[in-house]
């Protein structure tokens, strides 16, 4: 098993910040705006701040709540965790607004007290995590990842600036950054002997070197220059990533091999 250590405070502080951020935007809501569609199909806006909370309230042991609901039937819904998302989201459209807010607080709040009392060796303790197993600490930061871009998503929605925080931010896209080898190499399929840059910036900055020599791998620079320079900014590159309806290839820069960059661009979209 590959062992991902991700350092205990630095995790927590920024699940604090994005959960924050997150409650923050849902607190300034209208009526109207709650009940409103988000980029997400089958979800209002209300719905994904209430979404972020689900999997916290999980993991504090509450259990999915029943519903008479066929929600294997939504079209939105196309797996069994998706079946269970959509019986938490039954449970608070039927409880409203104001019990969202309440238990987004009180539910993130506890949270990050039993985070607090974990020391480094419980973060780097062996776990489950929706990408396979691994360390807590991983399961943790995929959790800000997943946080994060819902909070995007709400941002998108609404017309509001993409997430600024750079702490949160930065971790949640070391996952991204994990997955690229593979996106690179076995979605894209690029070449054997193909060399792809990603230059990542914004509030995120960073350049990743992704070198095919039998498997993609991560590499720290390159000897010849790239086959293909893909330049983005980081709230485009988390939309194509993440899948998103907002996400458009066409606002990303492509210096070499357009053709390379352009099935790199249309492949970079991964799930866990």
């Amino acid at each position: 098993m590959s062992r991902t250590v991700v350092p205990k405070e630095p995790a927590v502080a920024a699940l604090a910040s994005v959960w924050r951020s997150i409650e923050a935007i849902a607190a300034d809501l209208t009526a109207d705006q709650w009940d409103s569609p988000s980029i997400l199909p089958g979800w209002t806006i209300g719905d994904v701040v209430a979404h972020v909370m689900t999997t916290e309230l999980l993991l504090l042991g509450d259990p999915v709540p029943s519903t008479d609901a066929d929600v294997e039937s939504f079209a939105h819904v196309h797996n069994e965790i998706g079946a269970m998302n959509e019986r938490w989201l039954e449970h608070y459209r039927a409880r409203g607004r104001d019990a969202v807010l309440a238990d987004f607080s009180a539910a993130t709040s506890r949270r990050l007290d039993a985070l607090q009392a974990m020391s480094q060796d419980d973060f780097d303790a062996d776990s489950f995590t929706p990408a396979g197993p691994d360390t807590y600490g991983r399961f943790m930061r995929i959790r800000i990842f997943d946080s994060w871009v819902h909070e995007l998503d709400l941002r998108d929605t609404l017309g509001l600036t993409p997430p600024a925080d750079a702490s949160s931010a930065v971790l949640a896209f070391d996952e991204i950054f994990r997955a690229l080898p593979f996106l690179v190499g076995k979605k894209a399929g690029a070449p054997e002997g193909s060399r792809v840059r990603i230059v990542v910036t914004g509030v995120v900055e960073k350049t990743v070197n992704i070198a095919v020599d039998g498997r993609a791998t991560i590499v720290s620079d390159f000897a010849d220059e790239p086959n293909v320079t893909v330049t983005i900014n980081y709230a485009d590159f988390a939309r194509l990533t993440a899948g998103r309806a907002t996400a458009d290839p066409a606002v990303a820069v492509i210096a070499g091999d357009r053709a390379l960059g352009n099935d790199v661009l249309g492949n970079l979209t991964f799930a866990m």
